[in-house]
């Protein structure tokens, strides 16, 4: 495998990405809208293998005190090879003594506590689809 790694958004196919981001079973919406994020991100990163996108994600920061990484995402038939934990330990690289946040897919924690992520006992959120996030498992119905 010859993994290409990229940190900036030219010529990605952001139809790629919403396949990909669908394919793992995470959130989706049009392409435009993911190209929109990506390039509004603080840092992103893009995973080839040769010619093509396998994963990527995406960090929003103030790049001295907090840091947000989401759409970390690697197609399923190259999991399993570490490359989900080089985009993490780069883009955390790319705002060094940040504290970091994510949520993860439901089944994903722990990807993430590899990591050395630990699970938030204060964590709260307002989506705009709750209803989808409850069904999906991403919070409780209280």
């Amino acid at each position: 495998m010859d993994l290409i790694y990229q940190t900036d958004c030219r010529d990605i196919s952001w139809e790629r990405v919403r396949n990909l981001l669908d394919i793992v079973g995470m959130s989706t919406v049009d392409a435009e809208k993911h190209r929109i994020s990506f390039e509004a991100s603080h840092s992103v990163i893009f995973v080839f293998n040769d010619t093509v996108l396998i994963g990527f994600g995406r960090m929003i920061s103030d790049g001295v005190r907090q840091s947000a990484l989401y759409d970390i995402a690697v197609d399923p038939a190259y999991q399993g090879h570490r490359i989900g934990q080089e985009i993490v330990t780069r883009l955390m690289a790319a705002t060094p003594g940040c504290n970091f946040i994510l949520y993860a897919s439901p089944g994903k924690e722990g990807f993430y506590k590899k990591l050395n992520f630990k699970r938030m006992k204060t964590g709260m959120a307002y989506f705009m689809n709750p209803e989808r996030m409850i069904d999906r498992g991403f919070v409780k119905d209280e």
